[in-house]
Protein backbone atom coordinates (compact mmCIF):
# COMPACT_ATOMS: atom_id res chain seq x y z
CA UNK A 1 0.00 0.00 0.00
CA UNK A 2 1.14 3.21 -0.92
CA UNK A 3 -0.15 6.67 -1.04
CA UNK A 4 0.29 9.40 -4.04
CA UNK A 5 -0.70 12.92 -5.31
CA UNK A 6 -2.33 14.14 -8.14
CA UNK A 7 -4.28 16.83 -9.41
CA UNK A 8 -6.94 14.08 -10.59
CA UNK A 9 -8.48 12.48 -7.44
CA UNK A 10 -8.79 8.64 -8.45
CA UNK A 11 -10.79 6.29 -7.15
CA UNK A 12 -11.25 2.27 -8.53
CA UNK A 13 -9.29 0.12 -10.20
CA UNK A 14 -6.94 1.03 -13.23
CA UNK A 15 -5.23 -2.33 -14.21
CA UNK A 16 -3.58 -3.78 -11.45
CA UNK A 17 -3.86 -0.99 -8.93
CA UNK A 18 -6.66 0.08 -6.65
CA UNK A 19 -6.72 3.75 -5.85
CA UNK A 20 -9.03 4.75 -2.93
CA UNK A 21 -9.29 7.03 0.01
CA UNK A 22 -7.75 5.76 3.77
CA UNK A 23 -7.64 8.01 6.14
CA UNK A 24 -8.12 10.99 4.18
CA UNK A 25 -4.91 10.23 2.42
CA UNK A 26 -4.94 8.79 -1.01
CA UNK A 27 -4.35 5.30 -1.15
CA UNK A 28 -2.84 2.77 -4.44
CA UNK A 29 -1.92 -0.89 -3.97
CA UNK A 30 -1.90 -3.81 -6.42
CA UNK A 31 -4.92 -5.90 -7.06
CA UNK A 32 -5.31 -8.88 -4.45
CA UNK A 33 -3.88 -11.98 -6.26
CA UNK A 34 -7.03 -13.95 -4.72
CA UNK A 35 -10.19 -15.39 -7.03
CA UNK A 36 -13.32 -16.34 -5.12
CA UNK A 37 -14.96 -18.19 -8.19
CA UNK A 38 -10.92 -20.15 -8.74
CA UNK A 39 -11.32 -20.50 -5.00
CA UNK A 40 -14.29 -22.64 -5.07
CA UNK A 41 -13.82 -24.58 -8.10
CA UNK A 42 -10.37 -24.36 -9.22
CA UNK A 43 -8.31 -28.03 -8.22
CA UNK A 44 -5.57 -26.28 -7.23
CA UNK A 45 -6.96 -24.49 -4.21
CA UNK A 46 -8.12 -28.08 -3.02
CA UNK A 47 -6.55 -28.60 -0.06
CA UNK A 48 -7.19 -24.56 0.88
CA UNK A 49 -10.86 -25.04 0.63
CA UNK A 50 -10.18 -28.33 2.78
CA UNK A 51 -8.59 -26.51 5.58
CA UNK A 52 -11.25 -23.91 5.52
CA UNK A 53 -13.84 -26.15 5.88
CA UNK A 54 -12.75 -28.15 8.79
CA UNK A 55 -11.74 -24.81 10.28
CA UNK A 56 -14.89 -23.39 10.30
CA UNK A 57 -16.10 -26.74 11.46
CA UNK A 58 -13.97 -26.47 14.38
CA UNK A 59 -14.60 -23.12 15.25
CA UNK A 60 -18.35 -23.51 15.37
CA UNK A 61 -17.82 -26.85 17.28
CA UNK A 62 -15.88 -25.00 19.83
CA UNK A 63 -18.09 -22.20 20.24
CA UNK A 64 -21.06 -24.33 20.62
CA UNK A 65 -19.59 -26.21 23.79
CA UNK A 66 -18.26 -23.12 24.84
CA UNK A 67 -21.70 -21.38 25.16
CA UNK A 68 -23.21 -23.75 27.29
CA UNK A 69 -20.15 -23.38 29.80
CA UNK A 70 -19.17 -19.50 29.46
CA UNK A 71 -20.20 -18.11 33.27
CA UNK A 72 -17.56 -20.41 34.70
CA UNK A 73 -14.99 -20.05 31.76
CA UNK A 74 -15.23 -16.47 32.68
CA UNK A 75 -14.15 -17.11 36.18
CA UNK A 76 -11.11 -19.23 34.93
CA UNK A 77 -8.61 -16.24 34.50
CA UNK A 78 -8.05 -16.73 30.87
CA UNK A 79 -9.75 -14.21 28.69
CA UNK A 80 -8.25 -15.62 25.36
CA UNK A 81 -9.67 -19.24 26.47
CA UNK A 82 -11.79 -19.61 23.09
CA UNK A 83 -8.54 -20.50 21.22
CA UNK A 84 -7.02 -22.71 22.88
CA UNK A 85 -10.45 -24.30 22.86
CA UNK A 86 -10.43 -24.22 19.09
CA UNK A 87 -7.32 -25.83 18.70
CA UNK A 88 -8.60 -28.88 21.18
CA UNK A 89 -11.05 -28.87 18.41
CA UNK A 90 -8.93 -29.36 15.93
CA UNK A 91 -6.75 -32.06 17.52
CA UNK A 92 -9.51 -33.89 18.52
CA UNK A 93 -11.12 -33.47 14.45
CA UNK A 94 -7.79 -34.85 13.40
CA UNK A 95 -8.28 -37.93 15.13
CA UNK A 96 -11.40 -38.50 12.50
CA UNK A 97 -10.44 -41.51 10.33
CA UNK A 98 -13.60 -42.49 9.38
CA UNK A 99 -14.06 -39.17 6.40
CA UNK A 100 -12.38 -38.01 3.74
CA UNK A 101 -10.24 -34.99 4.11
CA UNK A 102 -11.63 -31.70 4.12
CA UNK A 103 -15.45 -33.68 6.25
CA UNK A 104 -13.49 -34.75 8.96
CA UNK A 105 -15.56 -34.14 12.01
CA UNK A 106 -15.54 -33.23 15.72
CA UNK A 107 -18.13 -35.68 16.30
CA UNK A 108 -16.25 -38.43 14.77
CA UNK A 109 -12.99 -37.43 17.08
CA UNK A 110 -14.73 -37.89 20.05
CA UNK A 111 -15.71 -41.52 19.61
CA UNK A 112 -12.10 -42.27 19.96
CA UNK A 113 -10.44 -42.85 23.23
CA UNK A 114 -7.56 -40.46 22.35
CA UNK A 115 -10.16 -37.53 21.37
CA UNK A 116 -11.53 -38.49 24.43
CA UNK A 117 -8.70 -38.11 26.71
CA UNK A 118 -7.48 -34.59 25.30
CA UNK A 119 -10.94 -33.49 25.91
CA UNK A 120 -10.62 -34.37 29.87
CA UNK A 121 -6.94 -33.06 30.04
CA UNK A 122 -8.05 -29.66 28.92
CA UNK A 123 -7.46 -27.28 31.42
CA UNK A 124 -9.50 -23.98 31.39
CA UNK A 125 -7.03 -21.03 32.62
CA UNK A 126 -5.74 -21.44 36.13
CA UNK A 127 -8.14 -23.84 37.46
CA UNK A 128 -7.39 -27.43 38.29
CA UNK A 129 -8.52 -29.83 35.97
CA UNK A 130 -11.09 -32.43 37.33
CA UNK A 131 -9.11 -35.84 38.98
CA UNK A 132 -8.55 -38.40 36.45
CA UNK A 133 -9.90 -41.00 38.39
CA UNK A 134 -13.32 -39.42 38.96
CA UNK A 135 -15.71 -41.17 36.75
CA UNK A 136 -19.16 -40.45 35.28
CA UNK A 137 -21.64 -43.96 35.48
CA UNK A 138 -25.25 -42.84 33.53
CA UNK A 139 -27.89 -45.15 33.78
CA UNK A 140 -31.32 -44.58 32.78
CA UNK A 141 -32.95 -41.91 34.64
CA UNK A 142 -29.78 -41.57 36.94
CA UNK A 143 -26.05 -39.72 36.37
CA UNK A 144 -23.71 -40.41 39.03
CA UNK A 145 -20.74 -38.88 39.95
CA UNK A 146 -17.80 -40.64 41.48
CA UNK A 147 -14.72 -38.80 42.88
CA UNK A 148 -12.20 -39.42 45.86
CA UNK A 149 -12.89 -37.07 48.93
CA UNK A 150 -11.95 -33.83 48.87
CA UNK A 151 -11.89 -31.48 51.91
CA UNK A 152 -12.04 -28.39 49.83
CA UNK A 153 -14.98 -29.00 47.80
CA UNK A 154 -18.50 -27.97 49.16
CA UNK A 155 -20.59 -27.68 45.80
CA UNK A 156 -20.48 -29.84 43.07
CA UNK A 157 -21.95 -28.68 39.83
CA UNK A 158 -22.75 -31.03 36.41
CA UNK A 159 -23.70 -29.61 32.96
CA UNK A 160 -24.84 -31.71 30.58
CA UNK A 161 -24.08 -31.27 27.52
CA UNK A 162 -25.88 -32.93 23.95
CA UNK A 163 -24.54 -31.37 21.13
CA UNK A 164 -25.23 -31.81 17.48
CA UNK A 165 -22.05 -30.41 15.60
CA UNK A 166 -23.43 -31.25 12.00
CA UNK A 167 -26.26 -28.65 12.41
CA UNK A 168 -24.50 -26.67 14.97
CA UNK A 169 -27.10 -26.79 17.91
CA UNK A 170 -26.87 -27.67 21.26
CA UNK A 171 -29.13 -28.98 24.55
CA UNK A 172 -27.83 -29.02 28.16
CA UNK A 173 -29.05 -29.26 31.85
CA UNK A 174 -27.37 -28.05 34.79
CA UNK A 175 -27.82 -29.32 38.23
CA UNK A 176 -25.74 -28.84 41.10
CA UNK A 177 -25.62 -30.54 44.57
CA UNK A 178 -23.82 -29.31 48.06
CA UNK A 179 -21.35 -32.33 49.22
CA UNK A 180 -22.69 -34.30 51.88
CA UNK A 181 -19.33 -36.32 52.65
CA UNK A 182 -20.20 -39.28 50.40
CA UNK A 183 -18.02 -40.31 47.11
CA UNK A 184 -20.69 -41.00 44.96
CA UNK A 185 -23.35 -37.66 44.01
CA UNK A 186 -26.36 -38.17 41.75
CA UNK A 187 -27.56 -36.08 39.40
CA UNK A 188 -30.66 -36.39 37.05
CA UNK A 189 -29.92 -38.07 33.40
CA UNK A 190 -31.81 -35.95 30.85
CA UNK A 191 -30.35 -37.44 27.64
CA UNK A 192 -30.53 -41.43 27.65
CA UNK A 193 -28.27 -41.32 24.22
CA UNK A 194 -24.99 -41.39 26.75
CA UNK A 195 -22.74 -41.65 23.64
CA UNK A 196 -23.40 -38.55 22.56
CA UNK A 197 -23.70 -36.48 25.64
CA UNK A 198 -20.72 -34.69 26.93
CA UNK A 199 -20.06 -34.31 31.08
CA UNK A 200 -18.69 -31.15 32.67
CA UNK A 201 -17.97 -30.86 35.76
CA UNK A 202 -17.59 -27.85 37.74
CA UNK A 203 -15.85 -27.52 42.18
CA UNK A 204 -16.78 -24.99 43.89
CA UNK A 205 -15.18 -24.79 48.05
CA UNK A 206 -17.14 -23.50 50.85
CA UNK A 207 -16.33 -19.78 49.66
CA UNK A 208 -17.84 -20.05 46.35
CA UNK A 209 -14.49 -20.49 44.22
CA UNK A 210 -14.03 -22.73 41.82
CA UNK A 211 -11.19 -25.29 42.77
CA UNK A 212 -11.34 -27.52 40.14
CA UNK A 213 -13.03 -27.86 36.09
CA UNK A 214 -13.52 -30.07 33.15
CA UNK A 215 -14.76 -32.13 31.12
CA UNK A 216 -15.34 -35.84 32.68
Amino acid sequence: MATYESLIEITGSVGDLVFYRLNGKNVVRKKSGFNKKAFKKSPSYEKVRQNSSEFGHCSKSGKLIRNCIDRYIKESGDPLLYQSFARLMTDIKDLDILSERGKRSVTNGLTTEKGKQLLKAFQFGNKEIIPPEAQVIAKSDQIVLAIASKNDIREIILVTIKPDFDHYTVDYFEERKIISGDKKTDFKNHFPDIDAVLYFVVFRDKAGEIVGMGFV
